[in-house]
């Protein structure tokens, strides 16, 4: 609040008249009951804002009884001037008490002042109500005698941090007075943007009455550091200050962000233009004020009654209109709460008490809080409602300093967050935004269009320190050669990809390497030691092959990897040259071959179904035939049965089946071929636990984090070895671990990449056996670069210029065999042919159940038998019986009508001709006298051949000439 010189006379002399104006009125109502209500008003009479609050309570109560003449109280206003002081105010509220017994204070105007104060009300049971004091620690009295009629400084601190999340801003640098008003909202702004993942890296705490001097040190101080957002709440004196110095310093350029609250932009219009044209650039939040037609009217009144005496004066500001609200509701809350003759009582006053102490009770001040707290009305300010004695907080306002004065840029509301126009009735509590895009366009310090990113390299001079390692092995990652000078030369995989990243951030950032070195150049700690040194503050940033492990992430910070992760196992490889004498069974999965073995069991047994009736070469004695079944599903594998089928079903099932056998077989040599020849190569060790239980020796790298996971692993610590290199890994390896040397040894993955690209023909890597997150870029906590080169790694790893550098440093791993390949082929599993299986069992169950229904039918007759010996076990068993028996209507079994010999023929003549060779094993029947005693086959072109099984174990066969003449066989079977 600037002070500037106005003459107390000229204010007095308004006063006055106002004044003078309320007592006519009063004494014009003198007719009806009135009770004065003795109210005090204590304020800085030298301060702008106070004259013209004070002038603006005056009015209002002018207007408003002008216009409630039915109200039977009257507030009457003594003033007192605090001179500005802590104790100034202190001295005016106690001669209140003391000598005018108000029965309400309005006041202080400055949270400083509020305290005393606040005691002094809470004793004396009378309200004290402020429109200015807008410190958040002021409510943290609790006394019930207390309201503040104005916006608690904490309310604002959500849409502050709603602004720094918009922009991205991960750090912000505080700046606030050296007061209770610049230390109560501290913690409140503090808590508000952690919420929002900003850090407060430092609070610059600057006093009221600083220098020039005093606050140049201050701003060069911010200058050094990175940071450049910086949220300030100053009042306005110290913001004229702060702001031309800062635009002297060159700080409102480009790369800086200033956010003030609205302890600032309340009071723009009573700063001077000078310091208005120092802010172009800097946004801010400040309470909405409705447009209405009262507050308009209002205006006009007091731009006539003040300017007209003082042009210079200040417009209408918040504080002003709070000051009218606040009038209001005191006087209404007189009337509601029937204050008649309000006096004190005595105290009880001790003898030792001081003269401070000798002031007495209000009996009117319980009801007078009350009645306060419980008003509500429309005023000029907005919504006049107080909730737990404060003022309920109205959308905020976001402005952008441009030209003379600030442009409104967005809303934010506590239910919506940001937003570009604001929607009192029909606000979308479901969504809060922080979106930027619902923000106007913004001028940024230095007429910049685009938002700054919060933070720059220091400008001290220094460039970003980056740790190196020094390696004596593995030099492929980092490597670290000293000149005659004692200067460095660092190149190597990791300096690489460092350099690609940061050549494709949207910014410079100088840098320069620094080995992490003894006075004998070489490492001066392990790798846990070299990442502290950022948390120390010996580097800025460490490039390396520092894996991102989780105990050195609680000191600092780790971008995205850019290798990739996990450790993993590296052991010789052996010639398998032992010859399994059942490898031949481990191309398929047991599930499989069982599956395999009743497939065709199932298909030999069908097929016999499907044939038995109508095809010779499946009948035959018992045990003839199943051998047969056997054989012929069998012989199918290789496709080397000889038997014809004849039935269009077993055909049918037959070519589905042998599709599969053929996927089947072809699968099986695939798979066994690849065994025999790829399975020659096998680790010596694939299992860790085979390891720890043979107390073998293992490797591990020189400062490797490696040696804290074996021994976690249960390792003993006397078998672990240390190596440096590559070459003496290699040699550790090929000792073994009887002869000095190592069974295995263990690594990150693109370590053991490396390695085995040189030594591929003798060793290979098995399965990772521990989770690690690579290779990372290390930087402080907090550090703004963080997110910028994580983003920059992505865009490295996935493009074409991380493959240069791999191959660069790494070599061409595409020249080495992988070793996943050399380890065994998996057997194939029924999970890829059961569909195969469920295709021919379908088909086979389809036959099936066609060849049932066609042979029922075709002897239904039996089945529908009603005889007195019918019974359903004798009709199964005559349908078996007549299954047994051979399809004489079957096309095999009858003479091609056509003249050509059928096959039964072939079969009945071989079966004569075998009769007259054998005539003691069969009796023939002589035929009549009259019939000519030649052959019995004379003409097989015309002969009609049956077979018929008879009861018994005969079987008759009859041939019949052409002229009806018979010749009947009968053999004992």
């Amino acid at each position: 609040m600037d002070k500037k010189p106005v003459s107390r006379a000229v204010f007095y002399a308004l006063f006055s008249i106002l004044s003078f104006q309320i007592f006519l009125m009063n004494v014009g109502m003198a007719q009806g009951t009135t009770t004065d209500i003795s109210v005090g008003v204590v304020l800085d009479m030298d301060n702008p804002v106070s004259q013209m609050s004070l002038t603006c309570i005056s009015m209002t109560l002018s207007e408003f009884y002008a216009t409630h003449g039915y109200y039977n109280t009257r507030l009457a206003l003594s003033t007192r001037d605090s001179n500005g002081t802590v104790v100034g105010a202190a001295a005016a509220a106690l001669d209140l008490l003391k000598n005018v017994e108000v029965q309400a204070i309005i006041g202080p105007v400055f949270s400083v002042q509020a305290n005393f104060l606040i005691a002094l009300g809470h004793k004396a049971q009378v309200p004290v109500v402020t429109f200015s004091a807008t410190s958040p620690s002021l409510s943290s009295t609790r006394s019930p005698y207390f309201i503040q009629a104005t916006l608690n400084d904490s309310s604002q601190v959500d849409a502050i941090g709603a602004i720094v999340k918009a922009f991205g801003w991960q750090e912000v640098v505080l700046i606030y007075e050296d007061n209770e008003f610049g230390e109560g909202i501290a913690p409140y702004l503090t808590d508000a943007l952690e919420q929002v993942n900003a850090r407060v890296p430092y609070r610059s705490v600057i006093s009221p009455l600083a220098t020039d001097d005093q606050i140049v040190a201050e701003l060069y101080k911010l200058m050094t550091m990175q940071t450049r957002v910086f949220v300030v709440h100053v009042m306005s004196p110290l913001a004229s200050l702060l702001f031309t110095k800062a635009k002297q310093l060159g700080m409102m350029s480009q790369d800086y962000a200033w956010i003030i609250t609205d302890g600032i932009t309340n009071e723009l219009s009573s700063m001077d233009p000078s310091v208005i044209e120092s802010m172009l650039g800097v946004i801010g939040v400040r309470p909405y004020i409705p447009k209405t037609k009262e507050l308009d009217n209002f205006a006009i009144r007091y731009k006539r009654t003040v300017q007209r005496s003082n042009p210079k004066s200040p417009d209408l500001d918040i504080f002003k209109l709070w000051a009218y609200d606040l009038a209001i509701a005191l006087a209404m809350a007189a009337e509601k709460a029937r204050l008649r003759n309000p006096k004190y009582r005595d105290a009880n006053i001790s003898r030792n008490s001081t003269d401070l102490e000798a002031f007495g009770v209000s009996d009117a001040g319980p009801r007078l809080i009350q009645a306060l707290s419980s008003t509500s009305f429309q005023g000029l300010a907005g919504d006049f409602q107080l909730v737990d004695s404060q003022l309920q907080a109205p959308p905020f306002e976001i402005v952008n300093m441009v030209g003379p004065g600030a442009r409104v840029v967005g809303y934010w509301t506590k239910e919506s967050g940001i937003v570009r126009e604001l929607n009192l009735t029909s606000a979308d509590t479901n969504k809060y935004s922080t979106s930027k895009s619902n923000l106007g366009s913004i001028i940024w310090p230095g007429d910049a269009l685009s938002s700054p990113k919060g933070w720059v390299i220091p400008t001290n001079g220094k460039k970003l320190r980056v740790g190196v390692p020094i390696k004596e092995g593995f030099t492929e990652f980092v490597r670290v050669t000293w000149n005659s000078d004692n200067s460095t030369e660092v190149e190597g995989y990791c300096i690489d990809v460092f350099d690609a990243v940061m050549a494709v951030l949207p910014y410079g950032v100088p840098y320069e390497y620094i080995p992490f070195a003894a006075p004998d150049h070489k490492m001066a700690g392990d790798y846990n030691v070299f990442a502290y040194q950022v948390y120390l503050g010996n580097f800025d940033a460490v490039a390396g092959d520092v894996t991102i492990v989780g105990n050195r992430s609680q000191y600092v910070d780790f971008t995205l990897p850019y290798t990739e992760s996990g450790v993993s196992m590296v052991v010789p490889i052996k010639d398998d040259k032992s010859k399994n004498a059942w490898v031949f069974v481990k191309p398929l999965t047991w599930e499989l071959w069982l599956t395999s073995f009743c497939s065709f069991v199932f298909i030999g047994i069908l097929i016999w179904i499907l044939e038995h009736r109508i095809n010779e070469d499946f009948r035959g004695p018992f045990w003839y035939q199943v051998g047969m079944i056997f054989w012929f599903a069998f012989s199918t594998m290789v496709f080397a049965h000889k038997e014809k089928v004849v039935s269009n079903l077993a055909r049918f099932v037959l070519i589905i089946w042998f599709l599969v056998v053929l996927i089947l077989t072809q699968s099986y040599t695939a798979s066994l071929a690849s065994m025999l020849t790829v399975q020659k190569l096998q680790p010596t060790v694939n299992d860790v636990n085979v390891l720890i239980r043979n107390k073998e020796y293992v490797g591990y790298m020189q400062g490797s984090f490696i040696f804290g996971l074996l021994k976690k692993m249960n390792f003993d610590e006397s078998r672990l070895v240390e190596y440096k290199s590559p070459e003496e890994l290699d040699e550790l390896l090929t000792k073994g671990s009887g002869n000095g040397g190592i069974a295995a040894a263990f690594h990150e993955i693109p370590y053991i990449k490396l390695f085995l690209s040189k030594y591929c023909s003798k060793y290979m890597m098995v399965e990772p056996i521990h989770k690690a997150d690579g290779f990372g870029f290390v930087f402080p906590i907090g550090s703004p670069l963080v997110p910028d080169v994580s983003r920059a790694i992505l865009n490295i790893t996935e493009g074409e210029k991380m493959m240069e550098i791999e191959k660069k440093w790494l070599g061409d791993n595409s020249k080495c065999r992988n070793s996943v390949n050399l380890l065994s082929s998996e057997s194939l599993g029924l999970d890829s042919f059961w569909g195969l299986f469920m295709i021919v069992g379908i088909a086979a169950v389809s036959a099936f159940m066609i060849h049932v229904i066609r042979f029922l039918h075709d002897h239904w007759h039996v089945i529908v038998d009603t005889g007195p010996d019918s019974t359903i076990s004798s009709k199964i068993k005559e349908l078996l019986q007549r299954f047994d028996n051979r399809d004489l209507s079957a096309h095999t079994f009858r003479k091609d009508r056509n003249g050509g010999d059928g096959e039964a023929v072939e079969r009945a003549t071989e079966s004569h001709e075998n009769i007259q060779q054998r005539p003691s094993s069969f009796s023939v029947a002589s035929p009549p006298t009259n019939s000519p005693t030649s052959a019995v086959f004379s003409d097989y072109s015309e002969q009609s051949i049956s077979f018929r099984r008879e009861q018994g174990s005969s079987v008759e066969t009859v041939i019949r000439n052409s002229q009806g003449e018979a010749s009947q066989v009968t053999a004992e079977s």
